[in-house]
């Protein structure tokens, strides 16, 4: 079984991610992949290097508990940090629910969460050569 709940340094299978949320109950499943594009604000991105903060796994898994208590789901999520390509995935959150509306609003209500609550900082590397970060 994966790290469900992690901020990793290496590649993570999505699918695995999304077969821990699964469930005979469960007759709806969605994953969300945050991909590293790119482009950002009309600027060409060649790569992105993400930094954690020592408690973002403390901060990832209440996220994810917040989630699962409000809603009765099953969640998990993962996060990359370090140096990543384009094409590469940063981000990943799963959630399995009965019906398909649940499904995608709680698994948008936990990426936001993700987004807003878990201390990871983006440096996007720019076709220019200039750095900029992100998100501080």
């Amino acid at each position: 079984m994966p790290e469900v709940l992690a901020i990793v340094s290496a590649d993570f299978d999505a699918d695995e991610i999304e077969a821990f949320v699964l469930s005979p109950v469960n007759g709806a499943a969605v994953t969300f992949r945050g991909i590293v594009r790119d482009h950002d604000h009309g600027l060409a991105v060649t790569s992105l290097d993400y930094e954690a903060h020592p408690d973002a796994q403390r901060f990832l898994e209440q996220c994810c508990q917040t989630v699962a208590e409000e809603t009765g789901l099953r969640v998990a999520a993962a996060h990359r940090v370090g140096s990543l390509a384009i094409g590469d995935t940063a981000l990943v959150a799963s959630v399995a629910a009965p019906h398909r509306a649940e499904a995608f609003a709680v698994c948008a209500r936990l990426v936001e969460l993700i987004k807003s609550q878990v201390p990871i900082w983006k440096r996007q590397h720019l076709a220019d050569g200039v750095t900029e970060w992100v998100g501080l």
